[in-house]
């Protein structure tokens, strides 16, 4: 079992070198010079086909509305079940291969009442017009003596029917509907942007003109998301719609 005091104690010696000013994120040339990239056509999974070339596909994720910056945690906190909660959001610098795509393997960490409860890691890549997709996870819950008791809601692109789905579009179109993944039973999570000019205040500042999003599942139909994101960043707060009372909120960026 990991305690919470260690992590905290992690936490606030890298704050030293948090500097939210020097938080940038660019956008590759490549973006400008390649604008046909399709993007999957919303509808049932039975009828939901992404298709993607592997070799237009990079790790280096530099969307503006969700840059993945090697080394760099977004540190957020609120509730969950009930329950005080701390989420760690890491950007690693490894990459994983995926259905020929390489993609940057990001590190979720959510403790709640100071004891690890969940351990995902998110793949992530970046198609040439810089539109960000989402290939798979791996994901465990554990008990209160860090033993898994589920993988539940882990998959790969490829792998028993699974497919890729889009997370962040390069300029978001509100009101279009993108799947963010799909395995049938295991992971079904469907977004959509309803705002570019949200204002949301979180611990570590307010901030205006984020994006604004809507998140459900078909899982969860009772469960309905949104979720704010700031420029350069990326998230900066998860809250409930509809359904149990939860929320996450940006506390500090550690580089």
């Amino acid at each position: 079992m990991e305690r919470d005091h260690d992590m905290f104690a992690w936490i606030g010696k890298a704050a030293a070198l948090t500097a939210l000013a020097l938080v940038t994120a660019v956008t590759p040339a490549t973006a400008e010079a390649h604008r046909d990239c399709p993007l999957p056509v919303f509808g049932p999974g039975s009828q939901y086909h992404p298709r993607f070339e592997p070799s237009h596909f990079t790790a280096n994720v530099t969307n503006l509305w969700f840059p993945l910056k090697p080394g760099r945690t977004l540190v957020s906190t609120g509730v969950k079940d009930g329950q005080k909660a701390l989420d760690l959001f890491v950007t690693t610098y490894r990459t994983k291969v995926i259905a020929g795509v390489r993609t940057r393997v990001v590190e979720d960490r959510l403790y709640l009442n100071n004891v690890l409860q969940e351990r995902t890691s998110d793949y992530y890549a970046q198609d040439r017009c810089g539109n960000v997709w989402y290939f798979g996870e791996d994901t465990a819950e554990l008990d209160s003596r860090g033993r898994v008791v589920s993988t539940e809601g882990s998959w790969h692109t490829g792998v028993d029917g699974a497919k890729p789905g889009v997370f962040m579009q390069t300029h978001p179109q509100l009101g279009r509907k993108f799947r963010q993944e799909w395995y049938a039973g295991q992971a079904e999570d469907v977004f959509w942007s309803v705002s570019r000019h949200a204002t949301v205040t979180v611990p570590l500042r307010t901030f205006h003109n984020t994006l604004r999003t809507v998140e459900t599942t078909a899982l969860e139909p009772d469960v309905l998301d949104n979720k704010y994101y700031a420029r350069g960043i990326g998230q900066v707060a998860e809250l409930s719609v509809k359904g149990p009372k939860e929320s996450l909120r940006l506390v500090k960026i550690i580089p």
